[in-house]
Order: structure tokens, then sequence, then C-alpha cells
């Protein structure tokens, strides 16, 4: 006599996100501390919640795969329990994965040389439509249009010249969260 036995496995899938916040722990405004930044993640339900440096960034999970019902939760909660006006760029494991993946070849190999960064940008503004906006001293920046990013690499020893910090002021500045590049490769191993 033949038995024979199914076994079904629920496996309980879990993604992993990273949320890039901006514009907080800069020159004494908008301070929030890890740890409350965490549990506020936290109470929105997100599991493994992880801070990553000063900067605002945070790794969690979820069951759900919704990016934009998410990056709406977050804003508004941040926004209400740190009294500022919450922007952050929202992005899953996997594009993060994709994004340094797709760094234009060589980025990030030769850091006595430049400074490399990583220039999320949020939605609507699309990364072509950032690139026509930015301006780069011939010589000095380099930048390549990615997926949602722009790869932005600049000479250390003309950086003064660098058009990087004059970005700060633009208009277009304010749909963009800028990491170095050492800090989304750590991101993604944690």
């Amino acid at each position: 006599m033949l038995y024979y036995v199914v076994v079904v496995f629920y496996i309980n899938m879990k993604l992993r996100y990273l949320a890039l916040l901006r514009g907080i722990n800069v020159g004494g405004k908008n301070v929030i501390k890890m740890a409350a930044l965490r549990i506020c993640f936290e109470e929105l339900g997100f599991e493994n919640v992880v801070t990553y440096i000063q900067s605002g960034n945070v790794l969690f999970d979820s069951e759900k795969e919704s990016l934009h019902e998410f990056t709406e939760q977050i804003e508004t909660a941040l926004s209400r329990k740190f009294s500022y006006q919450s922007k952050i760029v929202l992005i899953s494991q996997e594009k993060l994965l994709k994004i340094i993946a797709n760094a234009p070849e060589g980025f990030g190999n030769n850091p006595e040389e430049y400074r490399y960064d990583v220039i999320f940008i949020k939605e609507p503004l699309t990364a072509p439509e950032a690139f026509e906006k930015i301006r780069m001293k011939d010589g000095v920046d380099f930048v390549t249009v990615g997926d949602g990013v722009l790869y932005f690499s600049r000479r250390s020893t003309d950086s003064a010249q660098s058009q990087m910090t004059k970005m700060i002021g633009t208009p277009v500045y304010k749909a963009m969260t800028i990491r170095n590049w050492n800090t989304v490769v750590k991101l993604a191993q944690l």
C-alpha cells in the first residue's frame, strides 16, 4: 500500500525596504534621535527596524508591497511625531541592490581621487528631469543617470569648484536626498 503525504508550507514572505529621510539632523535642524525614529517605525507596524547613522536611513520589513501607501503613511507619522515637514524616498531592497549593480563602471573605486554620491530622486520627479536641472563643473563633476538616481562623482582636489553644494539651494533639491557611496553599499549589507 502506497501513501502519499503532501506537506504544504506557507511561507510568510516579508519584503525589506529602505526609507531615506531628507533634511534631518543637518545643521541643528529637525534633530531626531535614531532610537525615537526606530520606535516610530515600529509603532507603524513595521518589523526588524534598523537605523543607520544620523542622516536618516531606516531599514524595515513588511508583508505588504505598497511603496506609495508606505511613503504617505511614514511621511504623515514622522511629520506628526517630530513636528517637521517629512519627505522620504522609499525603495525596496531589490531596487537598492540594482542601484548598486547598475552603477557606472568604476564608480566608487577611486576614493583617493573622487568623492562618490548617489542622489535619490523623489517621485514624481524623474532622474532624467533632475539631470536636466542640475549644473556641473566641467572636469570636476561627473553625473550619470540611473533608475531613480543620479550617480554623482567629483574630483576631491577640486571639490570647492563642484556644483554639488550649489544644488542645495535649487527647487529641484527638494525632491532629492543624497547618500555617499559607502553608506549606500553599507545599507545594502544591513
